[in-house]
């Protein structure tokens, strides 16, 4: 059977660009939860008093996202120069 019933089969390219875009969703699923499971610990109490958060959780919760995606793009700028200077021992 065909990708998305379109006849014929899906040729390499295709089978691969389906196979990083499910890698690529896996990756950003996995920094959503653990986003969410750090902040939620940082930032959020165990007692729910409220439905809402309240100011100093809203704030909380905005500067640990801010952070965190910060951080995320400075590591992925090192990681990034790393690679092109062949520290990961790529061959260039």
């Amino acid at each position: 059977m065909s990708f998305l019933g379109l006849g014929g089969s899906p040729n390499v390219s295709s089978q691969a660009k389906i196979q990083a875009a499910e890698a690529e969703l896996d990756m950003v699923t996995g920094m959503f939860n653990q986003l969410v499971d750090i902040c939620h610990k940082k930032c959020i109490g165990t007692s729910y008093n409220a439905s809402d958060l309240d100011k100093n959780e809203s704030l909380c919760v905005d500067r640990c996202v801010a952070k965190y995606f910060d951080t995320n793009l400075k590591v992925g700028d090192s990681m990034q120069k790393v690679g092109q200077n062949g520290a990961f021992g790529v061959n260039k």
